[in-house]
């Protein structure tokens, strides 16, 4: 029977769960040889024997508007390996996106195709297992080998993938400018009000102006570049994680008296700014590392504000500092944690 690598274009399918839908659409079809989808810009490709018209009529009832793209015959084949791997600890977006950075480079790789609900990952590629594993395993998600079996692919085929550069620079310099004009309003309202909370919050604006701006350079470039980029913001994070962590260490010491009501009111204006920026890169996040990086810190950040304003109730309440010293260990931590999942990357 030809075989033939067919991408079919589904515009309604945005998430994780029309994906799961029509796995199960396709489940059983003894011709489907693999499928790899691409959530970013919506489309299926499959690798399949015979005509693809029956495939798409399995799907049309799922009323997500699957149409070909295009089909054509595998006329250029080799032996290679279809390898399903156990990811226990990969449950959300930000973990997938971490294993496509890191595999993005890997020589032989065709296809990379996620299961979040199952933890696994399926990847198509030619060669050894040994160097997709070993790019895996650093990441800490506890990724093993669960099945292995030799599959037809395509002697040229790579993994790629087109972002909106345009738009997304667009987005980048709106963050940006967000994150820099709340660093000084909240750094010189957090050092008047005494606020180790504030104070460590204003740090994390800083490190995310610094981050958006890495991740402006990085659009448009090739991969090691994105990945250089969110490296150095891994690593401003961390820098100011531990400076917004010494400064607690130093008010605990020396004493502070925090302006309950000052801390509530910046938290506040942070949060709506915050909320800004989450929406604004929302729709960029699987661009590459750098938008996920970008994503990772300003939802770590909606959190840290509503601590702080948190805090500052409890402040007012108990007329102790020790709640403003708490929010404040607890933002350094979670940056801290942003900076090593980002360095992680391989």
């Amino acid at each position: 029977m030809q075989k033939y690598n067919s991408t079919l274009s589904i515009p309604k399918m945005d998430c994780p769960s029309e994906e799961r839908l029509i796995r199960m659409a396709l489940d059983g079809r003894g011709e489907v040889e693999s499928l790899s989808f691409d959530l970013q810009n919506r489309e299926l490709r499959v690798v399949h024997g015979g005509d693809v018209a029956p495939l798409v009529s399995l799907l049309e009832p799922l009323g997500l508007g699957t149409k070909v793209k295009q089909s054509e015959p595998l006329a250029a084949t080799a032996q290679g390996f279809r390898t399903v791997f156990a990811v226990p600890k990969m449950d959300c977006p930000s973990e997938e996106r971490m294993i496509r950075m890191a595999l993005a480079d890997v020589e032989g790789v065709q296809a990379l195709s996620f299961d979040l609900p199952r933890r696994e990952l399926a990847v198509v590629h030619r060669a050894s297992v040994e160097p997709i594993l070993s790019r895996l395993v650093p990441l800490g998600l506890g990724a093993t080998v669960a099945e292995s079996s030799p599959v037809a692919v395509e002697a040229n085929a790579s993994v790629g993938g087109g972002v909106d550069d345009a738009a997304e620079a667009k987005t980048l310099r709106l963050l940006l400018a967000i994150n820099a004009v709340m660093f000084v309003f909240e750094l010189a309202l957090g050092l008047w009000a005494k606020s180790a909370g504030l104070v460590a919050d204003s740090l994390d604006m800083f490190a995310d102006a610094a981050v958006y701006g890495l991740a402006l350079y990085a659009v448009g470039k090739a991969v090691a570049m994105k990945k250089r980029a969110a490296h150095v913001a891994g690593w401003l994070q961390l820098v100011l994680a531990l400076g917004a962590l010494a400064e607690v260490v130093r008010r605990f010491i020396v004493g502070s008296e925090p302006e309950s009501g000052m801390m509530m009111g910046v938290a506040l204006v942070a949060l709506v700014a915050n909320v800004a920026c989450l929406v604004l890169i929302s729709g960029k996040r699987e661009s590459g590392v750098h938008m996920k990086a970008s994503y990772i810190f300003s939802a770590n950040d909606v959190i840290a504000n509503i601590g702080v304003i948190a805090a500052g109730a409890l402040v007012a309440w108990t007329g102790s500092p020790y709640p403003d010293l708490v929010i404040g260990t607890v933002i350094g931590v979670v940056v801290l944690n942003g900076a090593r999942r980002i360095l992680r990357l391989g």
